[in-house]
């Protein structure tokens, strides 16, 4: 067995572990920093948000000597806007300039097939009216509350309310996180953008309702017994889950890495960041808020309720009375293991197995 899959085997069965829920407030306040500065991006730089949206034209140019810069030089100046040009695979150009109409269209043709010494008539423009841009993004928005309000609804029926926000909150912050780099880098927002912020919200989510689920068996019948805090288990389902989901992550990351590090720097395949920098950024930042977000939110909820409070209480009470008789509180232990609790703290026992024991009844046996 490889040493992350021995790794792995241990810290599902609770052999080691590390307390995330009890630094929980650490994890906290990065993601507000994060936050902070995705927000500050946004409000600064705001968005530059691509053709689709504000409208303009694009023009395409048959092959050509003529380089990026001069054509880029000679869009802005004919046009005296900001100009986005790519080279294409068959020697062309993909000059993309923001806030053309019908009349401008014209006379920037005109002059581009001067300045680049293409025929005019070969030079293809693409006329894109902001109205329609408009309601490409009215339908995005729509689209994401409405996939919001389901998993809100999924998670409340399938879990609980506490998760179906925590999750919730988790989506925020990597939307949040992922809009925030695009404002910081300055890429082109496009349709892509919006199709590659969907998609990272199914990942994330997928991720959340893993560790969830964990949770969910394991805190099964968790106030018939006095051995683990909702904390405690909370904590054991991010560690018997952890290399799963490092794992995936891992996995997934890496072909996005390809589209946005090669294709779109190396090869310089531009439009490829439309969709792998939302991609890359969120797969990443969904990762991080199931472990470090959602899960310890989840049980600063549930540390809230009475009986979960009542049940906290009588853990310590008695970990306290076993530790001044200079005994282990797994020596006190009465009907707790025949109550389906499967789970350790490892912040208090990190590195060392527990081993539920029998009432009245042989190690091993049941």
């Amino acid at each position: 067995m490889s040493r992350l899959g021995s790794l792995g085997s241990r810290l599902y069965r609770g052999e080691v572990g590390y307390d995330f829920i009890g630094k929980r407030k650490i994890w906290y306040g990065i993601s507000i920093l994060i936050t902070i500065t995705a927000v500050v991006a946004l409000a600064v730089s705001g968005l530059n948000m691509g053709i689709e949206f504000k409208g303009g034209a694009v023009f395409t140019t048959p092959s050509t000597s003529a380089s990026v810069a001069q054509a880029e030089e000679s869009a802005v100046s004919a046009s005296g806007h900001q100009a986005i040009v790519q080279k294409l695979g068959n020697g062309g150009l993909r000059i993309q300039i923001t806030e053309v109409d019908l009349a401008k269209s014209d006379a920037i043709k005109a002059e581009l097939s001067k300045d680049l010494k293409v025929p005019e008539e070969k030079i293809n423009a693409d006329l894109v009216g902001p109205s329609w841009g408009e309601q490409i993004a009215n339908k995005a928005w729509t689209g994401l509350g409405i996939f919001m309000i389901l998993v809100v609804i999924y998670l409340a029926i399938a879990f609980e309310w506490r998760m179906a926000i925590a999750a919730l909150v988790a989506l925020i912050h990597d939307i949040t996180i992922t809009v925030g780099i695009y404002a910081l880098v300055g890429f082109e927002v496009t349709p892509g953008t919006v199709i590659g912020l969907l998609t990272i919200l199914g990942y994330s989510l997928y991720d959340t309702v893993v560790v969830f689920d964990s949770l969910k068996e394991g805190t099964k019948g968790i106030t018939k017994q006095t051995r683990w805090t909702y904390s405690e288990i909370a904590n054991r389902s991010i560690n018997g889950t952890l290399v799963r989901s490092i794992n995936t992550t891992v996995v997934a990351l890496l072909p996005v890495a390809g589209l946005l590090f090669i294709g779109g720097g190396v090869l310089g395949a531009g439009m490829l960041n439309d969709i792998s920098l939302s991609l890359f950024v969120g797969l990443a930042a969904g990762a991080y808020s199931s472990i470090f977000i959602a899960t310890p939110l989840v049980a600063d909820l549930k540390e809230r309720e009475p009986q979960m409070k009542a049940l906290k209480k009588r853990i310590l009470a008695k970990r306290a009375a076993a530790a001044a008789k200079g005994e282990s509180a797994d020596d006190e232990q009465s009907h707790d293991d025949d109550v389906h609790v499967d789970a350790a703290p490892t912040a208090a026992v990190v590195g060392q197995r527990q081993q539920p024991r029998g009432h009245g009844r042989t190690p091993g046996k049941r």
